[in-house]
């Protein structure tokens, strides 16, 4: 019995010890568990789960989308992409929660800021990268490239780059929302618009054909915008015209003003048309005699050109020799030597193009200051002395741009430096006058007579000048300015009225400027004007009269048609009999204005601003004077879109299709902000200077610095 009940106790005890080494087993399985736990952060947006056939999973805790999750073969990188882009999870989604922000304040100091509130949001930030592709002329394909991508995900993790085909489509949108907005502002003021014009030709071999509108609103603000850049069929005058049309009618643009073109015959063919067409939309005033304006910064192009013909061999002379420096980095070394030996600062020489005096001024600038310099290089280098003794010139046989023969071009002299420095004074005149009539920020009618007065007092006195070179360019010059603005019957009278609307000259300076020009010729001249400018006062009193009678008609007629009587013929007499043209004892708004005293003329005097104070005293003509001081007298705005299309359409892109040409070209103006026009070519005073104070403390210049 003793020994059963010992049996007994060493099962006992055996059963127990294995019971032990079970609970230590198990403690030790769940140690290791607890040490496996799951460390990715994927996991507190996830929950683990094992599908029917046994594959682990993670379900999303937001949207219960699934991954693959076994950590020996799928690891979490799917997960954390999915959290970045779950549009459930609150963090993403969550846009009630402002943030602070520092942004820089328009129009301060540099550095100031103002604290603003900020929330992400997607949709904005899609249309800020397509305002972005289209301000900085990037390519769609710039929001796939790598780099752009790794810079998203460290400025903004949240944000989801749109494809190439997307941006094209926002671009496309964009564009649709800011047209309807212009298109609804000029339904909304229905006032006449002025308009510039101009053609060119793309890489394509396509024709493109730019219009931009021109106009002052009811707040007197200048503005322009380019309202068309699309593929004509040729140049043709007919064809530009329909080409006009179309756009005009597409923006609910019938009221022309002007048109503003440069002097191909096209153009007059293509505003001859133009006017047919305003006239049957019954809004050609005055017949379309003042439709035409030709572009006053051509003219001066082809003046200048007839010019510098008489003066050609020096000019070349220059023109070869910095031709000859610059084809070589070995010249262009001992080039940079010389400015050292000279005290110069080593800039770069400017090489024109032949077709473009202004660039022609700037190289003859730019050689004057580096005289010293080139003829140092000339005593180092005979081959400059070589390149100018066997080079030859073409010379044109009189007025005719037919080549009569070619002389050598012949050695660098002193004379030719003498020449240059005459010349290079002579056309800073027009280099300015052309940048001061060019500018579409500013009004620029009511200088254009003043100006055109300048030059041909300039002409005349150069021509009796001692200087023989001088003389004969001023003779030249004289003859292309007669063609132009020597026959004043053949002028449009819109030269003469916006200088009478500058409240500092009306007809007290415009009498003298026209007795200067023309002589005995001014007086009559001066009322001929004066009864256009009348003209013109009665069209518009008279179709802003019957605008008021009808408006006052009909509320007549809305207050009055329950008792069905007409008084309408009433006040349409009394608005004939109040209006300022209808009163025939008083006078009108024009005369008023001409009879008070003029401004007196200060340099920051506001032409614009005068006319708002003064609106409300002269109703009508404030009218008038809107559309006229709002004509441009150069057609640059226009010409500056093809610098642009250029580079829209390079040889890399030039498969984009008219319609996208004309949404990127048009955007562009319409949303740029800046008060000067963007320079895209790069400052290369500005660069090389950055290049020598970097080189004094060692440092070798990266894109960070510029």
């Amino acid at each position: 019995m003793s020994q059963d009940t010992r049996v007994d106790k060493v099962i006992a005890e055996s059963v127990a010890s294995d019971s032990n080494v079970v609970n230590q087993n198990s403690i030790v399985e769940s140690k290791a568990k607890k040490e496996r736990r799951k460390r990715s952060v994927a996991w507190d947006h996830f929950t683990s789960a094992v599908d029917s056939e046994g594959i682990k999973k993670g379900v999303c805790n937001y949207c219960k989308k699934e991954y693959l999750a076994d950590t020996k073969e799928h690891g979490t990188t799917a997960m954390l992409g999915h959290i970045r882009k779950c549009k459930k999870i609150p963090c993403n989604v969550d846009t009630r929660q402002s943030k602070i922000a520092f942004q820089s304040v328009t129009g301060g100091n540099k550095g100031d800021v103002s604290i603003v509130s900020w929330k992400f949001d997607q949709e904005e930030c899609r249309k800020a990268l397509c305002r972005m592709i289209i301000l900085d002329e990037l390519p769609f394909r710039f929001v796939e490239k790598e780099g752009f991508k790794q810079f998203m995900k460290v400025v903004q993790p949240l944000f989801r780059i749109p494809s190439r085909t997307t941006v094209t489509r926002d671009c496309f949108d964009l564009f649709d929302e800011e047209k309807n907005k212009m298109r609804s502002i000029f339904k909304e003021t229905q006032q006449r618009v002025c308009i510039t014009t101009d053609t060119w030709t793309s890489v394509q071999r396509i024709n493109y054909m730019c219009i931009t509108a021109h106009w002052i609103d009811k707040n007197w603000t200048l503005h322009k915008r380019v309202i068309n850049f699309c593929p004509i069929s040729s140049h043709r005058g007919e064809d530009l015209a329909k080409g006009i049309v179309k756009c005009l009618h597409e923006w609910g643009l019938h009221r022309i003003f002007t048109v503003t073109v440069d002097n191909a015959s096209s153009n007059s063919v293509c505003v001859a048309e133009l006017s047919k067409q305003l006239t049957k939309w019954g809004t050609n005033l005055l017949g379309g005699k003042h439709l035409h304006v030709r572009c006053m910064a051509h003219i001066i192009n082809l003046v200048v050109q007839d010019g510098i013909k008489e003066a050609n061999i020096s000019i070349e002379r220059i023109r070869q020799a910095v031709r000859y420096i610059r084809q070589s980095p070995a010249r262009w070394k001992n080039f940079q030597e010389c400015c050292v030996d000279e005290n110069l600062a080593k800039k770069s020489l400017c090489l024109d193009v032949p077709t473009r005096w202004n660039s022609t001024y700037l190289m003859l600038n730019r050689a004057i200051e580096y005289e010293g310099a080139i003829l140092a290089y000339a005593d180092r280098d005979i081959g400059l002395a070589h390149h100018l003794e066997f080079g030859h010139i073409c010379v044109c046989d009189g007025d005719s741009d037919i080549v009569d023969e070619e002389q050598p071009v012949g050695s660098l002299l002193c004379s030719d430096w003498d020449s240059i420095k005459r010349i290079a004074k002579f056309l800073e005149l027009f280099f300015k006058l052309t940048l001061k009539v060019s500018g579409s920020l500013y009004i620029t009618s009511n200088i254009h007579f003043l100006e055109i007065c300048q030059v041909g007092f300039c002409l005349s006195k150069l021509i009796s000048s001692d200087d023989i070179v001088l003389a004969q360019m001023a003779t030249n010059m004289k003859k292309k300015f007669e063609k132009y603005w020597g026959d004043p019957t053949k002028m449009n009278k819109m030269l003469f009225i916006p200088c009478v609307l500058d409240p500092r000259h009306k007809f007290t300076t415009l009498s003298f400027a026209l007795k200067k020009m023309f002589g005995d010729n001014g007086a009559t001249i001066e009322k001929d004007v004066r009864e256009y400018m009348k003209s013109l006062f009665n069209e518009y009193s008279s179709s802003a009269s019957k605008d008021k009678c009808g408006k006052l008609s009909s509320e007549v007629e809305a207050s009055s048609s329950s008792y069905m009587v007409d008084i309408g013929d009433f006040y349409e007499e009394l608005s004939r009999h109040t209006s300022g043209s209808g009163a025939g004892n008083s006078k009108s708004e024009l005369d008023k204005y001409l009879a008070e005293d003029t401004e007196v003329g200060t340099s920051d005097f506001n032409v614009l601003l005068w006319w708002k104070y003064n609106s409300a005293r002269f109703p009508f003509l404030s009218e008038m004077a809107r559309d006229i001081l709002a004509i441009p007298i150069s057609s640059v705005a226009s010409e500056c879109a093809f610098s642009t299309g250029g580079r829209v359409l390079d040889s890399f892109r030039s498969s984009l299709t008219s319609k996208l040409v004309e949404a990127l070209v048009c955007l562009q103006d319409w949303l740029r902000s800046e008060s000067q026009p963007i320079s895209i070519e790069e400052d290369l005073d500005s660069l090389e200077q950055l290049e020598q104070d970097l080189a004094k403390v060692g440092k070798e210049p990266s894109i960070d610095d510029i």
